[in-house]
């Protein structure tokens, strides 16, 4: 059988973290870290870093606001160029996805041609592709 080709991941676990964060941010500027975290299934503190990071980069602004007569939240808003950001690891993500769908669609080939001539041996109607 022939082997997959390892897929060379340009977009390391930070970046797809921090894609990950930017995306939820930008449909939702107003979650908590707390709700970020569950929603992203990381930890909490890996939330606040990351978040800590994009605003030291300049890629985004902590704004206050008052949520309620005693209580004061937080707004995540993109800068120009954390949307710039965004954009590029939008990119490289999907780039990434595109790679592993045609490595498995390879596999899947692989197998099925497999499948088709063991099937043959035995004299067994073959195994219909799915293309």
């Amino acid at each position: 059988m022939p082997s997959v080709p390892p897929l060379d991941d340009d977009l390391s676990k930070a970046d797809s973290i921090r894609f990950q964060v930017l995306r939820a941010l930008e449909e939702k500027p107003a979650s908590t870290q707390r709700e970020l975290a569950d929603r992203l299934g990381i930890s909490l503190g890996r939330v606040n870093y990351c978040i800590q990071a994009l605003v030291a980069k300049g890629q985004m602004k902590v704004e206050n606001f008052k949520a309620s007569d005693h209580k004061w939240r937080y707004v995540y808003v993109l800068t120009p160029h954390g949307i710039a950001e965004r954009a590029a690891l939008t990119s490289r993500f999907l780039a990434r996805k595109l790679k592993e769908f045609e490595a498995l669609k390879a596999e899947i080939a692989a197998l099925q041609d497999e499948g088709q001539v063991a099937e043959a041996s035995r004299g067994a109607p073959p195994v219909s592709r799915c293309d």
